[in-house]
């Protein structure tokens, strides 16, 4: 599914269909470059969710926990990992297979040890516009 944004307020129609996907799946995987809107649209999709807690980009915690009506959310951002090993030793296979909704930025390096099934969320910046391409695996 392919989406062009012109504006916040666009997201809205792409974190709605996030939370459409998310009701069969749990691991989404965010792929852009930096400033491309990956914790933008994350934050969106969270508090669609009725998520109670401060949503933040987790660029030094690694892994944010956020609450919402129906469970778990665990917002991570791998890009200061360096290896594979960092991550399983941050326990990060326990989060992508907690059944919990996790959103993942930065899963570039890491895609050997994600789930089978998992929807990839690609956001591409030309100048004012985004295209926001989904997919599932």
């Amino acid at each position: 599914m392919n989406f062009t944004v012109n504006s916040i307020q666009e997201l809205n129609a792409v974190a709605d269909e996030i939370i459409l996907l998310s009701e069969k799946n749990t691991v989404f995987c965010f792929y852009g470059n930096l400033g491309a809107g990956k914790t933008t649209l994350i934050k969106l999709i969270c508090e669609k969710l009725q998520v109670t807690d401060t949503i933040s980009s987790p660029t030094y915690p690694i892994i944010n926990e956020y609450h919402h009506p129906n469970g778990i959310i665990y917002h991570i951002d791998l890009y200061r990992l360096k290896s594979i090993d960092e991550a399983l030793n941050i326990g990060l296979e326990e989060y992508l297979y907690s059944g919990d909704l996790c959103f993942i930025e930065w899963p570039d390096n890491f895609e050997s040890i994600l789930p089978d099934k998992h929807i990839k969320i690609k956001i591409s910046k030309f100048e004012e516009d985004r295209t926001i391409v989904l997919s599932s695996t």
